[in-house]
C-alpha cells in the first residue's frame, strides 16, 4: 500500500478562507511528525519573527504518525506557535481523544492564520468544515464550552478550546480537552485567545489510513500487553506521576518556597499516599477514580473530589468534583513551591486551572515569586490586594481565580515569574529559563535536568530530555552532557511520532520505529529517529536563534547556581552549569557560542533550510 499523505486544513481566521493542502512527503521522512514536522512548517512560515499576540503568528494543531492509532499511548497531538510566555517555539502536547478525532475526521494538522474580529469556534464534521459564531461562548470557562457544544452538536464530538485565561491572554494559558487534558505549557491558549478563536470541534468517523495495517496490529498488540504486564506500569496506573513526591522531597530534589529549599516538611500530606487515604473516618478520600487517554493501557490520569465543607462553600460547587486529581507537577507548583501542604487547597487551585485553561506550573511558581518579593517588602498589600505569604492556602485559592481572569494582582501574576520580578525590580528570584518556569526538579540535585533546562527550546522543561535515571544515580557533572544531549534527541522523535513519552524506556527506540514504518510505509529505524531527533532539535535551536536568543540565554537562576541545596542527598551542592554547558556544546557541534556549526547542519540536512531562514 503507498505512503499516507499528509493533510492539512488550513483556515484563515480574518478572511474565513478555509483550504486544503498535502504536505511534502520527504518531511514526514524527515521530521515524523507532530512536534518536528511543525517546527519545519513554522520555520517555513517564519514565525520566529511574528509577534506573539500579533495576527501573523501561526497557530497550528498537528498529530504524529502514530495518533489515533492502537499503537500504545497513540493519542497525542500538540499546538504550536510562538510562545507569547518566552518568545520561543512554542510546542504544547496533550492526551485525551482529540488528536485521534482529528485523524479520523481525514486531517492531520490544522493551521490558523490571521485573527477573527469576533470570537469563533471551527466546526470540523468529517469533510464538512465551517467557522461558526461563538460570541456567546466568549467569557465561559472551558468546562461550561465543551458542554454546550456537546449539547449543540452531539456528545460524540470532541473539543479543543480555551477558557477565560486565554480569552485574558495569560501568558501560560492552556489549550484543553477532555475536560482536564491540556496543551499546558508555553501560552498557547493565549494566543488561541489573541486569535479570538474560542474552540475546535471535530467529529471524525474514519479511521487512520495504515501502510502496512497487519503487521502494525500484530505489533501494536505486543507491545500493549507487553506494557500491561510492567509491574513499573502497574504502579504508575496506581499512583499515577504523584508516585514522584516522596521520590523528590527525600532525595532532596524538590523546589519548596520559590526553590530556597529543596525538600518541604509538608510533603506527605499533599503525596500519592494522601490522595489515597480517607481524611477523617466516615470521609471519602480525595482520589475517588483513575482514568486512561486514547489507546493508553496505563491510565495514570487522576479524579479526584475536594471534601464538601472545605474551600467549595467560599468558592464554588464546581470544585466538588469529581474532577481532574493532581498530578505530580501541579502538586509541586501549587503545594511545596508555594508551601502549602493543604491537599483540597492544592487539588483547588489545580481545578481552577483546568476550568480557565491555565498551566499549573507557571502559576504556582510564579505566585512563589510573589510570595518571596512579599516577604522582602517588595511587594506590599497595597499591592497585592491581600498578604501573599508562604503556607497561605486561601492565598492560593484567591489567586488562582483571580489570574485566570486578570482581576487586581492576578493581573500581575499572569505575566509570568520574570516579568513579575523585573517589574519589581528582582529579576533573580524568577526560577526559571528563558521566561518559562521551572517544573518541580530542583537543578542542584539533579545536575542533568539542570542542563536539561538551561538548553530546552522551550525554557525549562523536565519533557525535553530524561536525565533521570543518571539524576538518581550520581551527581557526576561529567556524566551529564551525554545523557542529556541523547536524550534530548530520542525525546524529540518520541514526541515527533504522538505517542506518550511514559511508555519508555519500557518501549525502546526501535520497536517504536518499527511501528512508525508498518503506519507510514516509510523505513524508520532507530538510527533513522535518532537523526530525525537531533535534525528538529536543531532546527528548534535555529528558530530561537532567529527570534533573538543566544547563547547567554542557555542559564539559570543564581540561585541554583550559588546557593548550596540545604536537603537531601546533594546537601551542600550547587548546580555546576559552568561545567556543563560547554562540553554540551561541543558534544551537540555547536560553536562556543551555542550556534550549529555549517557541518552540522550539513550533515542533518538543513544546511539549504538554514539560508531560505535568513533575514
Amino acid at each position: 500500500m503507498a505512503a499516507p499523505s499528509f493533510r492539512l486544513l488550513k483556515v484563515d481566521l480574518a478572511t474565513g478562507a478555509i483550504t486544503r493542502q498535502e504536505l511534502p512527503h520527504e518531511w514526514r521522512a524527515d521530521y515524523i511528525g507532530l512536534r518536528g514536522l511543525g517546527t519545519r512548517l513554522l520555520s517555513e512560515l517564519r514565525a520566529f519573527e511574528a509577534d506573539p499576540f500579533g495576527p501573523e503568528n501561526p497557530l497550528l494543531f498537528i498529530t504524529g504518525p502514530l495518533t489515533g492509532t492502537n499503537a500504545p499511548t497513540g493519542g497525542r497531538y500538540g499546538v504550536m506557535t510562538r510562545g507569547p510566555l518566552t518568545g520561543t517555539i512554542a510546542c504544547s502536547n496533550a492526551g485525551g481523544h482529540f488528536g485521534p478525532a482529528l485523524r479520523f475526521a481525514g486531517y492531520d494538522a490544522l493551521l490558523f492564520t490571521g485573527a477573527s474580529e469576533k470570537p469563533v469556534y471551527l466546526f470540523i464534521d468529517d469533510d464538512r468544515v465551517e467557522l461558526r459564531d461563538a460570541t456567546d461562548l466568549w467569557g465561559e470557562s472551558f468546562w461550561t464550552v465543551e458542554e454546550r457544544l456537546k449539547e449543540r452538536h452531539g456528545h460524540d464530538v470532541r473539543i479543543a478550546g480555551i477558557g477565560r485565561a486565554g480569552e485574558n491572554r495569560v501568558r501560560y494559558a492552556a489549550v484543553m480537552n477532555d475536560r482536564d487534558r491540556a496543551a499546558g505549557r508555553t501560552g498557547v491558549g493565549a494566543v488561541m485567545g489573541a486569535k479570538k478563536l474560542k474552540a475546535v470541534v471535530v467529529r471524525g468517523t474514519g479511521a487512520v489510513e495504515l501502510a502496512r495495517p497487519e503487521e502494525f496490529a500484530t505489533l501494536a498488540a505486543d507491545l500493549n500487553q507487553r506494557i500491561m504486564d510492567m509491574s513499573g506500569m502497574r504502579g504508575l496506573a496506581h499512583d499515577g506521576t504523584q508516585a514522584m513526591m516522596r521520590v523528590t522531597c527525600s532525595f532532596g530534589a524538590l523546589p519548596t518556597e520559590n526553590a530556597r529549599h529543596t525538600s518541604f516538611a509538608g510533603c506527605e500530606n499533599i503525596s500519592a499516599e494522601a490522595m489515597q487515604r480517607p481524611p477523617a473516618p466516615g470521609r471519602k478520600p480525595n482520589l475517588v477514580g483513575r482514568k486512561a487517554c486514547f489507546a493508553c493501557p496505563i491510565g495514570c490520569g487522576r479524579i479526584a473530589q475536594i471534601q464538601p465543607d472545605h474551600f467549595t462553600l467560599k468558592y464554588g460547587d464546581q470544585y466538588r468534583g469529581p474532577n481532574g486529581g493532581l498530578e505530580y507537577e501541579a502538586a509541586y507548583a501549587l503545594g511545596a513551591m508555594v508551601g502549602v501542604g493543604d491537599l483540597d487547597a492544592c487539588t483547588f487551585a489545580f481545578q481552577v486551572c483546568n476550568e480557565e485553561g491555565m498551566d499549573p506550573i507557571s502559576f504556582g511558581v510564579t505566585l512563589a515569586a510573589a510570595m518571596e518579593l512579599f516577604d522582602l517588602g517588595a511587594l506590599t498589600e497595597a499591592d497585592t490586594g491581600r498578604p501573599l505569604r508562604f503556607g497561605d492556602a486561601g492565598a492560593l485559592a484567591e489567586m488562582a481565580l483571580a489570574t485566570a481572569r486578570r482581576e487586581g494582582f492576578g493581573d500581575v501574576l499572569a505575566e509570568g515569574a520574570l516579568r513579575l520580578c523585573t517589574r519589581h525590580g528582582h529579576p533573580a528570584l524568577a526560577m526559571q529559563v528563558k521566561g518559562q518556569e521551572f517544573p518541580g526538579y530542583d537543578p542542584r540535585a539533579m545536575q542533568g535536568m539542570g542542563l536539561a533546562y538551561a538548553t530546552s527550546p522551550r525554557g525549562a522543561c523536565h519533557l525535553r530530555a530524561s536525565p533521570y535515571r543518571s539524576d538518581f544515580s550520581t551527581g557526576d557533572p561529567k556524566a551529564k552532557p551525554k545523557v542529556v544531549k541523547q536524550t534530548q534527541d530520542s525525546k524529540a522523535a518520541i514526541d515527533s511520532l504522538g505517542v506518550c513519552s511514559f511508555i519508555t524506556p519500557q518501549v525502546d527506540l526501535q520497536t517504536l520505529a518499527e511501528l512508525a514504518a508498518h503506519a507510514t510505509g516509510i523505513h524508520y529505524s532507530q538510527a533513522h529517529l535518532l537523526r530525525a531527533g537531533e535534525r528538529i532539535f536543531n532546527l528548534e535551536r535555529l528558530f530561537n536563534l532567529r527570534a533573538g536568543f543566544t547563547g547567554a540565554d542557555d542559564t539559570l537562576p543564581d540561585r541554583v547556581l550559588t546557593e548550596p541545596a540545604d536537603a537531601g542527598v546533594h546537601k551542600g551542592e550547587v548546580c555546576h552549569l559552568d561545567e556543563m554547558l560547554p562540553a554540551y556544546y561541543r558534544l551537540r557541534e555547536w560553536t562556543e557560542s551555542g550556534e550549529p556549526t555549517p557541518a552540522l547542519l550539513s550533515r542533518l540536512g538543513l544546511s539549504d533550510l538554514v539560508q531560505g531562514l535568513s533575514p
